[in-house]
Formats: structure tokens, C-alpha cells, sequence
């Protein structure tokens, strides 16, 4: 099986297409017959559904995945274990998935990028449902120690209050574009004029 487009997402860093390529070649080979569960990148598939934050797909895949597959491909069940976190919502626990694996040449720049990805991600739910948290909660969702948690989030403006140990939350201000439609300028420059004749 020709793996080529696969390989130049995975290259051009363009993982939030490797789910799709993996669906469609999968889907391509299922047609035309070709057996492909033996040598199918079953960790870049699960982790390119995980990337895009397609939990559901993953499980979907993950019950598709022969058994004898999950027994011999430790880095099929890792993958499978940061959708797993990902799927009961342990925030902590997705980013202790990711560590706790050494990932292979194919799947390490797909994990980085996932893990950089969901640190953006948490960090967002923390902007937009915190008015204030822990030093502690704060580390856990952002997947670092007290001290480096404590130092992002200040230098996002946040407030430390050293005595308790909370952090008070800078909300960031919503930038709202506003669109100029052609035909109300139209029609306010035709009433200027009126006004004016």
C-alpha cells in the first residue's frame, strides 16, 4: 500500500489532514480488496483523529482495530490512552499519556504538536471559566510544574497572590471586526448627498 501522502502531511507538518488521508486510504483499500491491517499506521491514524479533537472517530477506530494489533503495538494502545483520557475529560491525565510514552520517528512530531495544540486549547477553557484558580489546578491542566504553569500564565497577564496560592484570571479582550457592507454605504452615501442637495 502506497503510504506517500501520509508521509508528506506527516513532513509538511500538515496534521490536522492526516485523519482524513488515513480514512480515505483506508477506505480506498476496503474497495479494492487489499489487505492492509498488518502493516496499517494504526498510532498516526488514532493520533491524527486525536489531533483534530475527533475523539468519537478514534473510539469508532479503536474498536476496529484487530485485537491482535492492540497486543503487539504498545504504541497503538499509548495512543489509544491519550484518546481514552481525552474521552472522560482528565485534562491532567492527557498530558501524563503523552509523556509517558517513547514514541516512535513517525508519531513523535504528530504527538508534539497535538501536546502544544491541547496546551493552547486548556489554557483557553481555563481564560474563558476561571475568574480565579490555583497555583496546583493550574499546573494540571497546562501539563507543567507549579513553578513554569505559574510563569506562562503571568506573562499572559494573570495575578499572583503568593499568600494563597490562586491566580486571578486576565480575561483577554474580544476583538470584534465589524464588516463594512457595500450597499449600506451605498445607501448612506445617497442620503449624505440628499441632505446636502
Amino acid at each position: 500500500m502506497d503510504f506517500t501522502p501520509l508521509s508528506n502531511a506527516i513532513a509538511a507538518k500538515s496534521f490536522e489532514k492526516v485523519a482524513d488521508i488515513c480514512d480515505e486510504l483506508m477506505l480506498r483499500a476496503a474497495a479494492e480488496g487489499v489487505p492492509f491491517q498488518d502493516e496499517w499506521p494504526y498510532a498516526v491514524h488514532l493520533l491524527g483523529h486525536i489531533y483534530v479533537n475527533d475523539v468519537n472517530s478514534a473510539r469508532f477506530l479503536w474498536k476496529s482495530i484487530p485485537p491482535k494489533i492492540k497486543e503487539g503495538q504498545q504504541e497503538v494502545v499509548a495512543a489509544w490512552n491519550i484518546g481514552q483520557k481525552l474521552w472522560t475529560r482528565d485534562y491532567s491525565g492527557v498530558h501524563e499519556a503523552v509523556r509517558g510514552f517513547d514514541w516512535g520517528e513517525q508519531t513523535r512530531p504528530l504527538v508534539a504538536a497535538f501536546a502544544e495544540v491541547y496546551s493552547k486549547r486548556m489554557f483557553q477553557l481555563l481564560l474563558s471559566a476561571y475568574s480565579t484558580i490555583s497555583i496546583q489546578d493550574t499546573a494540571l491542566f497546562l501539563g507543567m510544574n507549579e513553578d513554569d504553569a505559574t510563569k506562562y500564565v503571568v506573562g499572559q497577564g494573570w495575578i499572583l497572590d503568593s499568600a494563597s496560592q490562586m491566580l486571578t484570571v486576565k480575561k483577554q479582550a474580544v476583538v470584534v471586526e465589524q464588516k463594512l457592507d457595500s450597499g449600506k454605504l451605498q445607501r448612506l452615501t445617497e442620503y449624505v448627498f440628499y441632505l446636502e442637495h
